[in-house]
């Protein structure tokens, strides 16, 4: 085997190999898995940087309550069609409080389209962003919203437990 042909089947080994068969073996921590609910408040403002009619970029504040009990700060990046009810959204907020009485912060991701007004909606905890007592918080949040316009959330997520 040339040297070449050597260094080509190594790169592609470890590319090939899992992570967790390179590493040395840690412990695993147990993983508790949970659900959170409750109410929250948003209040959306709108930035005056708009490069197009069509799109928008707006910062958000949260107020969560229930069993997150947090504020949370945010962007917002909007794009809207020509057809009636059909849309999508980014957003990524740092939100900062107690979950189930455990605190710390934590990142969330959002990713929306309404396609003539049929909703698709994906927030999720970005990897790693959790701290302090947080720290190793992954998991979905889903939004929904009243009749009345009011909003409230339900998060199932996993988090390692107390050692």
């Amino acid at each position: 085997m040339t040297t070449r042909t050597g260094i080509t089947l190594a790169i592609c080994l470890c590319l090939t190999i899992p992570a967790a068969a390179q590493a040395p073996s840690t412990v695993q921590k147990e993983i508790m898995v949970n659900h959170a609910s409750g109410p929250f408040e948003v209040k959306l403002t709108p930035q005056d940087d708009k490069i197009d009619a069509s799109l928008g970029r707006m910062t958000l504040d949260k107020q969560f309550h229930g069993d997150l009990e947090a504020t949370s700060k945010g962007q917002m990046l909007t794009a809207a069609t020509g057809t009636k009810g059909s849309a999508g959204y980014v957003a990524i907020e740092k939100a900062s409080g107690t979950l189930h009485g455990r605190s710390g912060t934590f990142v969330l991701q959002h990713s929306g389209t309404m396609t003539r007004g049929a909703l698709q909606l994906s927030i999720t905890v970005v990897p790693d962003s959790g701290t302090d007592q947080l720290a190793g918080l992954s998991g979905k949040m889903t939004i929904n919203i009243a009749a009345d316009g009011k909003h409230s959330y339900d998060f199932d997520y996993t988090l390692p437990a107390v050692q």
